[in-house]
């Protein structure tokens, strides 16, 4: 397995656009997204699990029920969410893709982002389609990918090569997201596609499987989206034995599959808004996965731990702090905790208790942008991994006046 350049395009058959349509104020910022496959594909979606969802979670839901999609189509500035008019606009998204691209609006999987509450008007969508889909390039994954971001300061992508049976497969997706991420699946949007030929009840098996170890594990602030979607399209072109089934051929996908999505989340949690660093927590020697898994989200999600990481002091105890009200079965006394980074590695919490440790060494470390919390619980085998990012002053800046 290789990474390769082409983003959400680098599999065979899709292109990908992105324009400034008027739905965002800024006329430089990209705000209308089309990703399309040049043949209906298999598809697989996963959803927020907020009770508040956008109205293009409802309309993708019932498009992608027969298990196939072949365009997907997203906006950004308004996420159609709570407004009166929801479904019928999210309808009317899909209606004017599919039109432009003469094929039925059923096949389209539609999604919003942005201010929760007004509604989103169509009117430019309808002006601006002719524009979006003369635009469609194999080479057009960075727009799209620019015109799906929000607050997100960095576009997001990542593709990748692999071999099912001798025949080159790849693997590519978009992802926006920086701010309202907490690990309740799916925490932001994120576009993936693929050339594999593989069955639709096999690419939600995938898809659902790896979630719990990628986009679940990741938390910015706290806030659960209403809009979050994940969804995967694969069109089968690379012309392999379809996958129906677990195997070989299965695992290499899955592999290919987490590669993708694991540089997304690392990504996504770097960009969190107003961050300055990516907190990469490790727990190792957990009883159990479910131990270590909530552990380590635990630790990411812990304001105290984040402001300490901003401020490149190495507070251990709060580390042990979120540990201890996870809400997991731990043996406090023989937990290990280790800071580490570019900079190096430096012991700090041994037994549940403090060592001496230099703090000038600490703050070094601590001063990088990919911070490494280690912990090992030293109470059997399983691991977790969750990533996250500081907190700092401008993710209240960010975000008290985000509306206005």
């Amino acid at each position: 397995m290789n990474f390769v350049s082409g983003g959400v395009c680098a599999a065979k058959g899709f292109k990908a656009a992105g324009v400034h349509c008027g739905i965002r104020k800024n006329k430089t910022k990209k705000d209308l997204a089309l990703i399309v496959s040049e043949k209906k594909a298999a598809a697989a979606c996963v959803y927020t699990r907020n009770l508040v969802k956008g109205a293009p979670i409802a309309v993708t839901k019932a498009h992608v029920a027969d298990g196939t999609a072949q365009a997907m189509i997203c906006n950004s500035g308004i996420a159609n969410t709570c407004a009166s008019d929801g479904i019928e606009t999210a309808n009317g998204m899909c209606q004017l893709a599919a039109k432009a691209l003469n094929i039925p609006a059923e096949d389209i999987v539609v999604a919003s982002t942005g201010v929760i509450g007004p509604s989103l008007p169509l009117e430019p969508i309808e002006s601006h389609m002719g524009e979006l889909v003369a635009n469609l390039s194999a080479e057009g994954s960075g727009d799209a990918a620019t015109a799906i971001m929000t607050t997100d300061t960095v576009k997001k992508e990542v593709a990748v090569s692999f071999e099912i049976n001798g025949v080159e497969c790849k693997i590519g997706g978009i992802a926006k997201g920086s701010g309202m991420i907490h690990p309740n699946m799916a925490t932001m949007l994120v576009f993936v596609t693929t050339d594999c030929n593989i069955a639709p009840e096999t690419l939600q098996k995938a898809l659902s499987a790896d979630v719990v170890d990628s986009f679940n594990m990741i938390s910015v602030d706290g806030d659960t989206s209403t809009n979050d979607m994940v969804t995967v399209l694969a069109n089968g072109m690379a012309g392999n034995t379809q996958i129906t089934e677990e195997g070989p051929a299965f695992t290499a996908f899955c592999e290919a599959l987490a590669a993708v999505t694991r540089t997304l989340c690392r990504m996504l949690a770097a960009d969190g808004e107003g961050a300055t660093k990516l907190l990469d927590c490790t727990v190792s020697g957990a009883s159990d996965v479910a131990t270590a898994k909530t552990a380590a989200k635990s630790v990411i999600c812990s304001s105290l731990v984040k402001t300490a990481m901003f401020g490149a002091d190495a507070n251990w105890g709060r580390v042990l702090c979120a540990l201890g009200y996870a809400g997991v079965d731990l043996d406090v006394e023989k937990i290990n905790v280790s800071f580490k980074s570019a900079a190096g590695e430096i012991p700090v919490c041994r037994n549940g208790a403090g060592i001496p440790f230099d703090e000038d060494t600490a703050k070094k470390i601590l001063l990088e942008n990919d911070i490494q919390i280690l912990i090992d619980l030293q109470s059997g085998d399983a691991s977790a991994q969750a990533w996250g990012c500081d907190l700092t002053y401008d993710y209240v800046k960010i975000n008290g006046d985000y509306r206005t």
